[in-house]
């Protein structure tokens, strides 16, 4: 079987799974508790941040403790954007305001993605590493002493430490923002998700996506046949920046108060717990990893106090479970069935080798 074949199955099974996933949560959602109800669109946050930092850690080959900064970022953009529309001018149609936001949210984290990643990409391993480790908590301190307000009529006030501004405040410094419109929706989730996993897949299978894993597995080499490293790796890292940003815009709308002080430097490393535990490089595992590993702390709330520490021996117990030879010849197995070669491949593989009656 070609690998265009085997990328159409991988991808087909990929979204063929969140669909499906979505109608039964669509269907059975009258059904389901309160608290998972509750936890649909940071499922689907979790999934985007999980997608896109693959991007760059399994598909680029850069190791970045920095996403929650661009999570952040695309937060406190779009509730201030949603607020500016509704408090500044009047619009009261919430789907155009949370369209509009988790546009504006991803599109800031972007460009910040693009002003960090020029001096930041020019690292490598744990320097690059450090640095965004650096980049989020500095975001994260910065949004601690900015205050923003909006007066009717669309006038925003800003001020660095400095409370006491005219109208409505949006962001008020440490304390975050207050009196969110809760406007996030499942039904968004899952539409950002899709355009998460399309814009992944597309550019993974695409000539820019294999230039990124050519400067991945051998930079050298990739430099001597003409490839732009730094340009490459650019778009990985600000494609990645941008989808956190928008999947942020989400998670912040979603509850009616957000402090900076939840985006800190640990949300970073959930993240990149998602990415490993559903294998680098692996779109499909990023996703059932996500949502899993978001839903398995709430299952576990009964426990109380031994509630996290279940849930470290669970994942120190699922690491080594995935990383077994028995698991992966089972996985090797199945991945064996679905790109099965038929017996008219079989016969044209085996031509000229005297296997198969090809040749005499």
């Amino acid at each position: 079987m070609n690998a265009k074949r085997k990328k159409l199955i991988y991808n087909s099974v990929t979204f063929g799974l969140v669909i499906l996933t979505y109608v039964l949560c669509s269907v059975f959602y009258k059904d389901m508790s309160r608290a998972l109800r509750g936890q649909l669109i940071p499922i689907c946050c979790w999934i985007v941040m999980a997608v896109s930092l693959n991007l760059v850690v399994g598909i680029s080959g850069e190791l970045s403790l920095g996403h929650a900064g661009f999570m952040s970022i695309g937060a406190f953009t779009g509730i201030i954007l949603s607020g500016w529309m509704q408090k500044g001018f009047l619009i009261e149609d919430e789907t155009l305001r949370l369209v509009l936001a988790i546009v504006g949210g991803g599109l800031l984290a972007g460009i910040f993605g693009f002003l960090i990643g020029i001096p930041v990409l020019r690292l490598r391993g744990d320097y690059l590493a450090i640095v965004t480790l650096a980049f989020g908590e500095i975001i994260r301190n910065v949004l601690n002493c900015v205050y923003i307000s909006v007066e009717e009529g669309g006038g925003l006030h800003f001020g660095f430490i400095q409370p006491n501004l005219p109208g409505t405040l949006l962001l008020n410094g440490p304390n975050g923002a207050v009196s969110v419109a809760k406007i996030s929706t499942f039904l968004c989730g899952f539409i950002l998700v899709m355009l998460a996993l399309i814009v992944v897949l597309n550019l993974m299978n695409s000539r820019t996506g294999r230039a990124i894993m050519a400067t991945r597995d051998n930079r050298i080499a990739a430099e001597s046949v003409g490839i732009n490293v730094t340009k490459y790796k650019m778009t990985a890292f600000v494609t990645a920046a941008a989808l956190a940003g928008m999947a942020g815009a989400l998670f912040g709308l979603n509850y009616s108060t957000l402090i900076p002080g939840k985006f800190k430097f640990d949300q970073s490393i959930n993240v990149l717990v998602f990415v490993v535990m559903g294998g680098i490089g692996n779109t499909l595992g990023s996703v059932i990893s996500a949502t899993v590993l978001t839903i398995l702390p709430e299952m576990l709330r009964d426990f109380a106090d031994y509630r996290m520490l279940l849930y470290a021996v669970l994942l120190i117990l699922m690491m080594l479970l995935t990383n077994t030879p028995v698991t992966r010849a089972f996985f090797g197995n199945i991945r064996g069935m679905l790109t099965r070669r038929g017996p008219q491949e079989h016969v044209e593989a085996n031509r000229g080798t005297g296997k198969g009656g090809g040749a005499k």
